[in-house]
């Protein structure tokens, strides 16, 4: 399979300490880039995620959130004891130099930074939990990839149907361009011999000769044989890479380049407002592939 560097994935886990969320998303970039947002408490762990990514993604912008959401008061938290003797003592001396102020009161005790305490997690515990998660947000992230994929095989081998469609009804143009050249040549030395009775056969060969030199220059000049050989070559190699997968963006976005420069140089030869058209409508196509491309893993 070939795989799309665009892809989306989340999942949570509960822990007795608290909930684990992981998002994955990615767009394209043309290297691995990994950028991970978690809570500091989890920084430990970075090192291990990083590895787990790189080993599953080659290229792409990846984005990895994380969010870890400690059990609340309701659920076993406990008093700091020695912080609410400490407040307490704060709160008479505050009271003692100065009578007028308001005393803390149950919401403001509550509130205090570090009051309650809940129970954490242990650093192997989060450890364990995050990568286990993390591999199956993958696996899901990879399916989706894998989806994207197919859709951008399946609409880069019906362009690349359409190209050879239009290669092979160039073919047939260029034999009738020569031919009428030559029709065209024909003509005019008819009308130079009717306008010059008197020329002799020598200078009616002179002629001849002349013709069969211009008709050769002109068919050198129009000759794409090499040009339509290229075209099906490297189409050719674009069906190879698409149903042999894998890793295919960078190998096909070189191929585009080289079709590319095959159309470009069809079109500048071209002396058939037909061989014109169909050199445009695969510069159209090729366009259209190499924008796809890039989304290409």
């Amino acid at each position: 399979m070939i795989l799309s560097m665009t892809g989306y994935a989340t999942a949570s886990a509960e822990l007795d300490s608290g909930s684990l969320t992981l998002e994955l998303r990615a767009v394209n970039h043309r290297y691995l880039d990994i950028q991970l947002r978690m809570p500091d408490e989890l920084r430990g762990i970075e090192g291990a995620l990083r590895e787990a990514i790189t080993a599953q993604l080659q290229r792409g912008k990846v984005e990895c959130r994380i969010n870890y959401a400690a059990r609340g008061a309701q659920s076993g938290a406990a008093l700091n004891r020695d912080l609410l003797q400490q407040l307490a003592a704060w709160n008479k001396e505050v009271q003692a130099a100065l009578p007028d102020a308001r005393s803390l009161s149950v919401a403001d005790v509550l509130r205090w930074n570090g009051l309650l305490e809940t129970p954490g997690a242990s650093a192997d515990e989060l450890r364990a939990a995050l990568l286990d998660l993390l591999q199956g947000v993958l696996q899901e992230f990879s399916a989706s990839r894998a989806r994207e994929g197919e859709k951008l095989r399946d609409f880069l081998l019906q362009r690349v149907e359409k190209i050879e469609a239009l290669r092979t009804g160039v073919m047939p143009h260029v034999p009738a361009a020569i031919a009428a050249y030559e029709q065209k040549l024909a003509a005019r030395l008819r009308e130079a011999i009717q306008n010059a009775p008197s020329q002799d056969a020598g200078t009616l060969g002179i002629s001849d000769e002349r013709i069969r030199q211009e008709i050769t220059l002109f068919a050198s000049k129009i000759d794409v044989d090499e040009e339509l050989s290229r075209l099906a070559s490297h189409l050719a190699e674009m069906r190879r890479i698409l149903t042999q997968g894998g890793a295919v963006g960078k190998r096909l976005d070189f191929l585009m380049q080289e079709l590319n420069r095959e159309a470009n140089t069809l079109g500048s030869k071209s002396v058939d407002a037909e061989v014109s058209r169909s050199a445009m409508e695969m510069k159209i196509l090729i366009e259209q592939m190499r924008e796809q491309i890039q989304n290409l893993e």
